[in-house]
């Protein structure tokens, strides 16, 4: 058919923070619309928690929910400023 588009494939994206005394944590972002307690990752038993995500192609923003405080992702240098005068991480997921 013309003038439609093709479907974007959604490509797996893992997020993983390392916090040995946290007792859950979940991965927020305009990916699921802020929702803090859409996406809980889970821990390893080493002290790194996961979460895998299937996403479309695109650039998200994101950080970690550590026992109800905001948390930065130490391993993602990439950031931008938000309304609440800290900063958000960015993600960037290739077509």
């Amino acid at each position: 058919m013309a003038g439609k588009k093709p479907m974007q494939k959604r490509r797996r994206v893992t997020f993983r923070l390392v916090s040995t005394e946290a007792s859950e944590i979940f991965v927020v972002g305009d990916f699921n619309d802020w929702e803090a307690r859409k996406h809980p990752m889970k821990p390893d038993g080493t002290g790194s928690w996961k979460k895998v995500l299937m996403l479309k192609p695109g650039r998200y923003e994101y950080r970690f929910r550590v026992d109800g405080r905001w948390c930065d992702d130490p391993e993602n240098d990439h950031r931008v400023p938000n309304c609440f005068g800290s900063q958000n991480n960015v993600v960037q997921v290739p077509d």
